[in-house]
C-alpha cells in the first residue's frame, strides 16, 4: 500500500505508505525512493497477516512502528493501494466506500484509547446508536443496550453521558457499544492507554470475555505487555514490518 499521494497533506509532512500481502518488488514507491512530495518510508512493510475466527492478537511495537495503520487496513479505514486486505473472500480495497462503511458498522467493532463516545448522548443511547444506524428501531436498541449496560454493570449510568463517567466506565460502555452490533471483529487500538493498570486489567478482563462469548475475533495494538497477555499470541512490529510470533 502507498498512501504517500492522499495523506502526506494532512500529515504534516510525514509521508505514509506500506504494504499488505506480497508487494510489488518493482514498484516505483520503495523505501526511500523519490516521489512528487518528497522522500518517503514504509509504515507496513510486505505485511503478511492473517487472524482467525474468534483469535485473540495482540499486536505491539514502538510508536510509530505501523501498528496503527495495520489496524486502520485490516478495518477498511485506509485503502490499500497496493496488496490485497480479504474479509471472507470480500477485498476491502476493491469495496465502495459505502460498502466498507457498511461493513465496519455492522461487522466491526472498535474500541479506542479515549472511548469515542458521543458527549452528547447518554450512556444507553451510546451503546444503542451503531443498531439504529443498521435499521434497528429506537426501542430495540435501547432495550439492547440495556442488557449491555446489565451485563457491564453499569445500568445505573443508562442517562449519565461521558462527562459524568470515570474512564474505566466509559471504555465499558465502548465494549459494549462495539459488541452490541455482535461482529465478527473487534479492533480495539490501545484500549487501557488513558487507563491505570488495575482499572486496565479490569477494562481488558470484560472486552476479551464479552467478545469470547460472542464469539468474536480480536485484534488490540498496544505497547503494554499486561494488555498483550490476554490475547492468545502476540506479533510484534519493527519500522513496518511483522517480527516473530510468540505465544
Amino acid at each position: 500500500m502507498d498512501y504517500t499521494a492522499t495523506m502526506f497533506k494532512t500529515q504534516a509532512g510525514r509521508a505514509v505508505a506500506g504494504t499488505v500481502s506480497a508487494a510489488n518488488p518493482n514498484s516505483p514507491n520503495l523505501p526511500n525512493s523519490p516521489s512528487p512530495f518528497g522522500l518517503h518510508t514504509l509504515a507496513l512493510n510486505h505485511v503478511n497477516f492473517v487472524l482467525g475466527e474468534g483469535e485473540t492478537i495482540a499486536v505491539m511495537g514502538p510508536s510509530g512502528s505501523g501498528k496503527s495503520t495495520l489496524l486502520h487496513a485490516l478495518a477498511g479505514i485506509i485503502r490499500p493501494t497496493c496488496g490485497t486486505v480479504t474479509f471472507r473472500g470480500a477485498d476491502l480495497g476493491t469495496m465502495s466506500d459505502a460498502d466498507r462503511t457498511k461493513l465496519r458498522r455492522s461487522t466491526f467493532g472498535f474500541v479506542f484509547q479515549s472511548g469515542h463516545l458521543l458527549p452528547e448522548l447518554p450512556a444507553v443511547e451510546n451503546i444503542a446508536l451503531p443498531m439504529m444506524l443498521n435499521g434497528a428501531p429506537y426501542r430495540a436498541a435501547t432495550d439492547a443496550a440495556m442488557l449491555w449496560l446489565e451485563r457491564m454493570g453499569l445500568k445505573a449510568l443508562a442517562t449519565h453521558r461521558p462527562g459524568e463517567m470515570s474512564g474505566g466506565q466509559m471504555q465499558r460502555i465502548a465494549i459494549a457499544r462495539a459488541l452490541a452490533v455482535r461482529p465478527a471483529v473487534v479492533f480495539a487500538d490501545e484500549p487501557t492507554g488513558a487507563l491505570d493498570q488495575s482499572t486496565g486489567r479490569e477494562v481488558m478482563g470484560i472486552l476479551m470475555a464479552a467478545a469470547r462469548d460472542n464469539g468474536a475475533a480480536v485484534i488490540v495494538v498496544t505497547h503494554d505487555p499486561n494488555v498483550a497477555d490476554f490475547c492468545s499470541r502476540t506479533v510484534t512490529m519493527q519500522d513496518g514490518q511483522l517480527g516473530e510470533v510468540t505465544r
